[in-house]
């Protein structure tokens, strides 16, 4: 996948935050891991393959998602957020949800506060939430593009 220009200054301002981060600027993420505090409490779920990720996002706070290895949906269960993808920007108002497709990065700036659920496919079943970070997310392009080509390989190579 071409980094488009949106995707290009997102990334740009993404790793300004991370430079950044700090209780005292209240930037938080390291981007080597999904933030889960008291401001951004994540809380998750578990069904037959099905993996569940919950986030409670404040009023006028913004989150700079990550790239995601699978199509999902997503559910706005309470609030109102913008989303912007590639420079397009649509506003959600709970409840209400979204199919969001492999490869996505978005800003989304909360306007209310918000209860933002995402529901992934777990083949595997596992609850190691470390493992399914790693399976489901990217923080980068470059990152990205090289665990699309891990899998394509290894898909080659089982068929």
């Amino acid at each position: 996948m071409k980094l488009s220009i949106f995707n290009k200054k997102l990334e740009l301002l993404q790793n300004a935050m991370i430079e950044n981060a700090s209780e005292e600027n209240e930037i938080y993420g390291d981007g080597v891991n999904l933030v889960n505090n008291e401001h951004f409490p994540i809380t998750y779920d578990f069904s037959d393959q099905m993996y569940m990720r919950k986030m409670e996002m404040k009023k006028d706070t913004f989150v700079i998602s990550c790239y995601h290895h699978t199509d999902h949906f997503w559910f706005l269960l309470k609030g109102k957020i913008q989303v912007n993808t590639n420079g397009e920007i649509v506003e959600h108002i709970a409840p209400c949800y979204e199919k969001s497709t492999k490869g996505a990065k978005r800003l989304i700036t909360c306007i209310e506060d918000c209860l933002f659920i995402n529901v992934h496919k777990n083949p595997s079943n596992t609850k190691k939430i470390k493992e399914i970070e790693k399976d489901l997310y990217s923080f980068t392009l470059e990152e990205y593009n090289k665990k699309e080509k891990m899998s394509k390989n290894i898909n080659t190579w089982q068929e």
